[in-house]
């Protein structure tokens, strides 16, 4: 490593110290866990409520049956990565940890919990944890991924859900 090099990423641990590293979102949605969690668990329907607006397409057919599955998404930018699933609990907890094709995972995880939440409801959580990120040219988007973000991604899951509710 250059020394420029070593300077940018003692820079970017510093900047990121003053940002908390896991960052949740949670609200209610007036579906139940099972509907929200068909939604999360099919990588090719996750584009339609991405709040981060990151996410392009992912193929057909795979669906996240259990911990250890591994799905391909193509992001915005064109860049594909797979997604290691390393917990998971049908209808209820799916988490991944992104990485680009055969190569290392960097450090960061996305997390949904789903909770019911009343007679027909689910309170859901979404979670970004960066605290094991190491690699300096991620850190500045981890940084941007605050909370409102997260619940962007919540928000356009209620409205597919919800509106499906309505029409059917």
């Amino acid at each position: 490593m250059t020394e420029e090099q070593d300077e940018r990423d003692e820079q970017a641990a510093q900047a990121a110290e003053d940002v908390p590293r896991v960052v949740s979102a949670s609200r209610d949605i007036a579906a139940s866990p099972e509907r929200i969690f068909e939604l999360i668990a099919d990588p090719a329907q996750q584009p339609r409520w991405d709040g981060n607006d990151n996410l392009s397409a992912a193929p057909e057919g795979q669906r996240v049956r259990q911990t250890g599955d591994v799905f391909t998404m193509t992001l915005t930018m064109g860049a594909v990565r797979e997604n290691h699933v390393v917990e998971f609990e049908e209808g209820r907890r799916i988490a991944w940890r992104p990485s680009e094709p055969g190569k290392r995972q960097p450090g960061h995880l996305w997390r949904w919990e789903l909770e019911p939440a009343g007679d027909s409801g689910t309170r859901v959580t979404h979670t970004y944890d960066w605290t094991l990120l190491t690699d300096a040219n991620r850190l500045p988007r981890a940084r941007r991924t605050t909370q409102d973000r997260l619940m962007a991604s919540i928000d356009r899951l209620a409205a597919i859900v919800e509106a499906a509710d309505t029409a059917g």
